[in-house]
């Protein structure tokens, strides 16, 4: 019983540390600068972020928890901190671009946020394959969002 406490103790908190990552949106958000900038035809819609962006965060908090689980049986200390590393340049992110409005510095971060979460997905694959799969729709999601960072950029240089 104890365990099982534990284990659901640590999935709450890898929950709790998405969830500050994901705050930092709501502490720069969608203001009139993002409103007035130049965008391509393809740019999603404002309200396709939150839900996206929602199931991408709990399926990350899962996979790391997935990978918690399976400390003793296998190393965890790698794949762990890549996931941290990742997780605050998710944070960074949103506050380069939207805070600061550093759109090249953003497009240089998410690129380097990009390589972190394919290291995820790699250091995940013999540790827990669930959770390396869990992985790749934020990569995917991150890759076209550094694709979109880098458009804003030119068309609004």
């Amino acid at each position: 019983m104890k365990n099982l406490a534990i284990n659901a103790a640590m999935l709450v908190l890898s929950i709790a540390l998405v969830m500050v990552a994901a705050s930092m949106g709501g502490l720069f958000g969608i203001g009139d600068w993002y409103r007035a900038l130049i965008k391509p035809s393809w740019n999603p819609p404002n309200w396709i972020f939150g839900p996206v962006w929602s199931t991408l965060y709990l399926m990350m908090a899962v996979a790391a928890w997935l990978i918690w689980m399976k400390r003793g049986t296998h190393p965890v200390g790698l794949p762990l901190g890549l996931y941290a590393v990742q997780l605050a340049l998710n944070a960074a992110w949103t506050a380069i671009f939207f805070g600061a409005h550093q759109m090249g510095w953003a497009f240089a971060e998410i690129a380097l946020l990009d390589a972190l979460i394919l290291a995820c997905v790699v250091a995940f694959w013999p540790v827990s394959r669930p959770a390396s799969l869990m992985m790749v729709p934020y990569f995917a999601w991150v890759s076209f969002a550094s694709f979109l960072n880098f458009t804003l950029w030119r068309l609004n240089a």
